[in-house]
């Protein structure tokens, strides 16, 4: 699996963005947070992501910027872990949730283990299918 976070991977359509926050489900390995819902509409490949930092945590966009570029690394990086469990096209969005300033490694250690988590419930929902 390549390395990359093409355009089609990228979560865009507000309609999307509304529907995930009002009927999808969620995974937190604090401070992240992952919010998925599966979604039928997605042309091309099993993923859209989207990224989001909380402004009432980091008031300077700059600051903002920094963190949403940290989690797209961390996702392009471990996002073959994330597609070895998914059967079905999912958009998904993942959110820091803390005013801590973690440092990459962090933030790529909890990325992973939300991965994981998510892996799980997965293999849960489809046990219990």
């Amino acid at each position: 699996m390549d390395a990359k976070y093409p355009k089609h991977e990228k979560l865009k359509s507000r309609k999307t963005i509304d529907a995930l926050f009002a009927k999808g489900k969620s995974v937190s390995k604090f401070p992240l947070r992952l919010v998925y819902l599966e979604h039928a509409e997605i042309e091309t490949g099993l993923i859209q992501l989207g990224v989001s930092v909380s402004k009432k945590h980091f008031k300077r966009a700059h600051d903002r910027n920094y963190f949403k570029r940290v989690l797209r690394e961390t996702y392009r990086l471990n996002k073959a872990s994330l597609f070895q469990n998914l059967d079905k096209p999912y958009a998904m969005m993942l959110l820091y949730q803390t005013k801590d300033r973690l440092s990459f490694q962090d933030i790529n250690a909890k990325t992973i283990a939300l991965f994981e988590k998510f892996g799980e419930a997965m293999r849960a929902e489809k046990t219990s299918v």
